[in-house]
């Protein structure tokens, strides 16, 4: 049909004097009237950052408290158990610095930080920058208490080593699921003598009770360290690797991770260097022929519905990341783990 003037002059009467975060479909009206609900959305670049711009929560550290909400998010900033260059510990401030991310997700249709009552409440407070048996159980008393709380626990890096204390806490009373989007395995043994590495924590919680491997898929797997990972196999974990993704498809990845977790607790782990360097320089173990970050979009948002009961973002390094794009990718991701979690079965029925 012909563009005509009673068209436009349609448009005029109703867009012309519309002052700014006016939307007639309900949809969009819900989610303008909480956005600009001060009069303007505020400017991304002014006050204190926080992730994904959620309210900040100060909470005690000698008495962690967490009631009241859904989700808490949590920076850790601790890269005692890298194997190569270090500087993940400046990730969680990495992240938080990114501001245009959300806050409407148009595929799930939700507004996270609206929809659920989500604060960010800071750092793991460690008692030590040099041990890194302290830091693994300052990690786990600070998620437990989260887990006792009933609260949704995110974490943002960090080495991926941070993953383990974080399952024993969610994965004491049963073990959970794990979608694994990565580069590596993260199986190994003990490096140099230590065991709690960041090439080990997935070997560590099934040794641990607190994963089942039967019931965790890794997404996205390359490079040359396949040598050291036999136990991801050996104990029943699924791995698809990097070059099956253009073979089999990204649908086909969704269908597989989705059977293989079912509809029991599930865990999310995503480390940045399962993006190609192409679009995340900024880590500790880059591994050429990655991922591309549509397609972790994609594979994210095709596990709508399943029961995530945590999740994290591990291994952004700022000091390679010339251009912030690692950042941005890692606050994106983290922008999609939580709004899995606000249509997740815990939660899908509050959010209007």
């Amino acid at each position: 049909m012909a563009w005509s003037q009673e068209d436009l002059e349609r448009l005029r009467a109703r867009y012309a004097d519309d002052p700014g975060g006016r939307m007639h479909d309900p949809k969009f009206a819900r989610v303008a009237e909480r956005v600009f609900s001060r009069g303007a959305r505020p400017a991304p670049y002014v006050g204190v950052p926080t992730f994904l711009t959620a309210p900040f929560r100060q909470v005690n550290p000698e008495s962690p408290d967490f009631s009241g909400l859904d989700v808490a998010i949590s920076g850790v900033p601790m890269d005692l158990g890298a194997g190569n260059r270090s500087g993940t510990r400046f990730g969680p401030r990495a992240v938080r610095t990114i501001e245009r991310v959300g806050p409407y997700h148009h595929v799930h249709g939700v507004t996270p930080i609206y929809d659920l009552r989500v604060a960010d409440v800071g750092d793991v407070p460690f008692s030590s920058r040099y041990d890194i048996a302290a830091s693994h159980r300052e990690i786990e008393a600070w998620v437990a208490a989260m887990v006792d709380a009933g609260v949704v626990p995110l974490s943002v890096g960090g080495d991926h080593s941070i993953t383990y204390p974080i399952l024993r806490a969610v994965g004491r009373d049963r073990p959970v699921g794990l979608v694994h989007i990565d580069a590596h395995s993260d199986t190994g043994g003990p490096f140099d003598g230590l065991r709690e590495n960041h090439g080990a924590p997935f070997r560590n919680a099934v040794l641990a009770g607190v994963l089942d491997p039967t019931r965790t898929i890794q997404i996205g797997l390359r490079g040359a360290s396949e040598y050291l990972y036999e136990f991801a196999t050996e104990s029943g974990m699924t791995c698809i690797h990097a070059e099956e993704v253009d073979l089999i498809g990204i649908p086909a990845i969704i269908a597989k991770a989705r059977e293989v977790v079912g509809d029991g607790p599930v865990y999310l782990s995503f480390d940045i260097d399962s993006l190609d360097p192409a679009f995340a320089p900024g880590t500790g173990t880059p591994e050429i022929g990655g991922l591309t970050s549509r397609e972790v979009q994609a594979i994210l948002r095709g596990l709508a519905g399943i029961d995530i009961v945590g999740g994290d973002v591990v291994e952004v390094a700022p000091a390679y990341d010339a251009t912030t794009n690692t950042a941005h990718a890692g606050a994106q991701m983290l922008f999609e783990i939580l709004s899995l979690v606000t249509v997740s079965p815990r939660f899908r029925k509050a959010v209007p």
